[in-house]
């Protein structure tokens, strides 16, 4: 398929931010998007034009049933000016596993990799430069059908937003504190856990507003039967550092298999720590915290990269992790992994690839 365009006149364009210091997370978007619609059967009429709000029936099986999926990756300027992306081809195959699990037809991998490569040929310019930040890209689908029946839907729109952002936490890489859900579930075996669906997240937003009243930063969900073992955080997969390994929780179907813990796992075998993926019961990290076991906490995730965690909260106690200061293990797989983002490391995995 060929990609139409219908770009804006230069004197219509945005003004960039004046101070790229001060970017937020999520409230500046470029001047351009690409689409492309589903109907008859396929994908088709892919098109960048003049970012604009959408036109929707109000019978727009999205807003009733929430078919909707995302992913969210970043363009990164290195060193020499080049535009980078990090690991894109994992963010569109789990695009689609997304997609399969929600009953929206399948995409293109590669066509939409070029495609987005294409978007930001165009608006690459909006790349900040500063230490820390990204343009973020939020590859999009939604059912548009206007029809008042459960069933999936027969018309989809797939989109491609982009905007300039900082750090994701105003503190930036610096400890969090994190309240330990015990009651609220996320997901639930079977359910859309490993989906980066809209369904999902929407199902954490009372819990982790009622953690923010109280200080908290994000919520660490609990599984749903037993409510006993660590599954993630609302925006992160969690690690813990434990008599000197690095556990976190398997991927049973209720974790999302985060691009960004992955490379974690890689980086961490490739610099010789011990890992391990397994259940991970609650009381085993308040325990070995008691015991001085635990050493350190972080998240990951494409927003962060890595959060360490400086305080966790479980039935209402509040522990201290690694006297509330950054790990060693935590700093070091961050001076990683944003070293190969930003350039300033050798990517010897095949993980980025140019905008040429």
């Amino acid at each position: 398929m060929e990609i139409s365009k219908r770009l804006l006149p230069q004197s219509h364009l945005k003004e960039h931010p004046s101070d790229e210091t001060k970017l937020g997370f999520g409230d500046i978007l470029t001047d351009h998007i690409f689409k492309m619609d589903y109907y008859d059967g396929s994908w088709c009429q892919p098109r960048i034009e003049p970012l604009s709000p959408l036109c929707l029936s109000p019978a727009a099986m999205v807003l009733h049933y929430s078919q909707t999926i995302f992913e969210g990756l970043k363009c990164y300027r290195h060193p020499d000016g080049r535009l980078a992306l990090f690991r894109p081809r994992d963010n569109f195959r789990r695009l689609n596993q997304s997609a399969e699990r929600m009953a929206i037809p399948l995409v293109d991998e590669k066509f939409l990799l070029e495609a987005l490569k294409e978007l930001l040929r165009i608006e690459g310019g909006w790349t900040p430069s500063v230490p820390g930040s990204s343009l973020y890209i939020r590859p999009t689908i939604i059912a548009t059908e206007p029809h008042l029946g459960v069933r999936p839907a027969k018309e989809y729109l797939l989109f491609i937003i982009l905007g300039p952002v900082g750090a994701y936490y105003k503190g930036g890489f610096s400890p969090i504190k994190i309240y330990v859900e015990s009651f609220y579930t996320r997901s639930a075996p079977g359910g859309l856990g490993a989906v980066k669906a809209g369904p999902s997240y929407a199902a954490s937003l009372l819990a982790t507003e009622k953690a923010a009243r109280k200080g908290f930063s994000q919520l660490l969900w609990l599984d749903s039967v037993e409510h006993r073992y660590v599954e993630e955080v609302g925006s992160m997969n969690m690690f813990f550092v434990i008599d000197g390994k690095i556990v976190t929780s398997l991927l049973t179907g209720t974790v999302l298999p985060g691009v960004t813990r992955s490379s974690v796992l890689t980086v961490a075998r490739d610099l010789g720590l011990e890992v391990e993926e397994r259940l991970l019961d609650i009381k085993e990290i308040t325990d070995a915290k008691d015991s001085g076991r635990l050493t350190e906490a972080f998240g990951s995730g494409t927003a962060a990269v890595i959060s360490p965690v400086g305080t966790l909260c479980h039935d209402d106690v509040e522990f201290v992790v690694a006297d509330g200061r950054v790990g060693p293990i935590t700093q070091k797989l961050y001076d990683e992994l944003v070293g190969i983002q930003y350039g300033h490391a050798p990517d010897t995995r095949g993980w980025i690839e140019f905008i040429d």
